[in-house]
């Protein structure tokens, strides 16, 4: 999947074409909304430089497995995040149903 703000560059029917061939999903923030960017840059940065760049893939499916695997159990279960007062995001989600149940 890409996600990209609404360059011309991300919205023309080159790109979108190039995408389809390659089965490539695209997603496209709403116009004047920086906050939906903001947390998927935050999201792929921390993904490339925590991960990505530190493994080699010798095949799509492994690719596939090492992602997979660092958003299900490193990133969502062990890694800190600053934005939800230094809490795993599976923490915070729990203390959400917590307190909305309540």
């Amino acid at each position: 999947m890409v996600h990209s703000d609404r360059g011309t560059q991300y919205t023309s029917a080159e790109f979108s074409l190039f995408c389809k061939k390659n089965q490539v999903r695209t997603s496209v923030g709403r116009t004047g909304v920086c906050w939906d960017n903001a947390a998927a840059e935050s999201f792929f940065a921390s993904l490339k430089n925590e991960m990505y760049h530190r493994e080699p893939f010798p095949t799509r499916a492994r690719a596939r497995f090492a992602i997979a695997d660092y958003v299900e159990v490193f990133y969502n279960r062990k890694r800190l995040h600053s934005s939800l007062g230094y809490r795993t995001p599976a923490e915070a989600y729990r203390d959400h149903l917590t307190a909305t149940a309540a």
